[in-house]
């Protein structure tokens, strides 16, 4: 199929910053793009041939989306599956698949399915809803401290909690959840693996994620993690398993712990670009979005090399302020070198949302890390006054 200045068309199942930076490649390509997003102010608006208002839920408004593409992805998992696997059976190319989809969108099934294929992960228990939950811990089969998750709708550090003793308990919603064990671990790490329609799959390197520690964000994302090469070589082993396993078509993010004995768990993957693969735009031979492209169209994979170390800042709303965005300090981090933000084009802040993120780029990872400091002291993201 001819894919370039052609009338071949890619769908794409939401419109926030993860697709707009993927148009940036199928603008470097010439290929014809359709987006669908519920919102009128989406990112991706400008930059599609084509964009749909519509909800990314909704059965009849994703299956019409999606008749008249010749492949179609997602930059979000939170899509209608059963129009996709409509879709897909009438002859429509759907890369990740509805069944990676599946074993993805719900937490409960997604950690089933990393128990059921020998994936280590953490122990955990699923709970229909809060009350299910506080019965185990009266009848003394859950202990505190645990980890709770929502199986469905956590982004961003939302629908995560560390429940330490009752009270915890009380803001939690009624939906059904994970207790998951408390793992005691040395780092949070990452690896993107890619793969494509024909089978071909290539690993990033490991990457190294820091958190704000009460937004549960990542702060900082590394590459190369600062960790040793044989756990390294131990994260990647573990990502390709889950790739294999899982069978996914595109880009795969592979959430990880190292424990404090160098062992790997997976904490969970996401099936599409992702935050912990943003640094690779500037520092990698092939970026996530290309190489995620590449991958749903069946071309050669790229080059997952990095050129040189880099280090990837998420700019968030700052505390306290609501309203029509202003980036405080911008034209003094951009006089800095190596360093390039990226501004996803949401015109409203709000504490801790995405708005955008800075790359920094430096052949010694230390001085890069200390670059990062002072780009995360220096730029904040407020409101206007």
């Amino acid at each position: 199929m001819r894919y370039f200045s052609s009338n071949f068309t890619l769908g794409i199942l939401g419109g926030g910053q993860l697709g707009k930076m993927l148009l940036y490649e199928t603008r470097k390509y010439d290929i014809r793009t359709k987006v669908l997003d519920p919102s009128d102010e989406a990112p991706c608006k400008i930059a599609s041939n084509t964009f749909v208002q519509g909800d990314l839920m909704d059965f009849d408004t994703v299956y019409n989306f999606g008749k008249d593409v010749d492949v179609l992805t997602f930059e979000i998992e939170g899509v209608n599956i059963k129009a996709l696997e409509n879709l897909e059976k009438e002859g429509v190319k759907v890369f990740p698949s509805p069944e990676t989809l599946r074993n993805i969108q719900n937490k409960a099934i997604q950690k089933q399915f990393f128990k059921n294929h020998q994936i280590p992960t953490a122990p955990f228990l699923v709970y229909k809803d809060k009350y299910a939950l506080q019965e185990a811990l009266v009848r003394n089969e859950l202990h505190y401290p645990f980890v709770w998750k929502s199986t469905t709708g956590g982004y961003d550090g939302k629908g995560v909690s560390i429940i330490r003793d009752a009270e915890d308990l009380i803001p939690l919603p009624e939906s059904e959840c994970i207790a998951e064990k408390l793992i005691p671990f040395k780092n949070e790490l990452a690896v993107i693996v890619a793969r494509s329609v024909s089978g071909e799959i290539k690993t990033y390197p490991v990457v190294e994620m820091e958190f704000h520690p009460t937004a549960n964000q990542v702060e900082y994302v590394l590459c190369p993690a600062r960790i040793d090469y044989a756990v390294a070589e131990k994260a990647r082993e573990v990502a390709m398993k889950v790739s294999k396993a899982i069978k996914h078509v595109g880009i795969l993010a592979v959430e990880l712990f190292q424990t404090e004995d160098d062992e790997i768990l997976v904490n969970e993957v996401a099936p599409r670009p992702h935050n912990s693969g943003h640094y690779s735009i500037e520092a990698s031979y092939t970026n996530q979005f290309e190489q995620h492209l590449r991958a749903i169209l069946d071309l050669p994979l790229g080059n997952t090399d990095s050129k040189v170390a880099g280090i990837m800042v998420n700019l968030v709303g700052a505390e306290g302020h609501t309203g029509q965005v202003v980036y405080k300090n911008i034209e003094k981090i951009l006089a800095m070198p190596g360093v390039t933000p990226h501004i996803y084009g949401k015109k409203e802040t709000r504490p801790f949302r995405k708005m955008g993120h800075v790359t920094i780029v430096n052949e010694d990872i230390a001085e890069a890390r200390k670059i990062a400091e002072e780009v995360k002291n220096l730029i904040q993201v407020i409101s206007e006054q």
